[in-house]
């Protein structure tokens, strides 16, 4: 029996969204061109396992097509305030020419995304595409397999694998400690299309650092 106020099988709604971008953090790609530039790529599709990270990115874009090419890339991770320069990168693309079904949805050429959204590049220590300054949290990453789903031909997935990892000093525990700290980290959240950052903490796991 259900408690009172609680919700029951009636309760919910039978619906169809066109995306189910249900709550993820946003990252930056940082992808090397053709000509030795580097290309941002905004995502919103990862998830990570230990050091291995995993990433969904659209077929036919300027980063799919780099990592192929050259199998290293930064996974940036933008803090919430920088919510408008990441959404100055969502109409911008490093395809040229443009493709049509991207020219449909008013995406526009730019080859140096970096002047467009107002940031800033910074030398890698083991993987030749350049680091998002302004980002508190960088991961280093070289490509371990690149999977094109035949249900799902739109899209690849990319597993990676993490060989180094930056983090500003204000989000990190102390001084000399490996652990992030989250009540000083907030990341940025595409929740169905729209920025968010954390909430308040409502509690820890029973692993958690204390």
């Amino acid at each position: 029996m259900n408690t009172k106020g609680s919700p029951t099988e009636a309760s919910h709604l039978n619906i169809q969204p066109k995306i189910l971008y249900y709550g993820m953090p946003v990252i930056l790609a940082t992808t090397l061109n053709e000509d030795g530039t580097t290309n941002i790529s905004p995502l919103s599709s990862s998830w990570a396992l230990g050091r291995y990270l995993v990433l969904g990115m659209g077929f036919g874009g300027q980063g799919i097509d780099n990592l192929q090419r050259t199998p290293e890339l930064v996974v940036n991770v933008p803090d919430a305030a920088m919510w408008q320069q990441v959404e100055k990168l969502g109409p911008l693309t490093g395809k040229h020419p443009v493709p049509d079904y991207k020219a449909q949805m008013g995406y526009r050429y730019e080859p140096d995304k970096f002047t467009a959204a107002g940031l800033t590049p910074v030398a890698s220590l083991s993987v030749k595409p350049q680091r998002i300054a302004e980002c508190p949290l960088q991961i280093e990453c070289t490509v371990k397999k690149i999977t094109f789903p035949d249900y799902a031909p739109m899209f690849a997935i990319v597993e990676t694998e993490a060989v180094q990892i930056h983090a500003l000093p204000d989000i990190v525990k102390k001084t000399g400690s490996d652990h992030i700290d989250p009540s000083r980290w907030n990341p940025l959240i595409y929740n169905f299309r729209h920025y968010f950052g954390l909430g308040d903490r409502l509690g820890n796991n029973y692993r958690a650092e204390i």
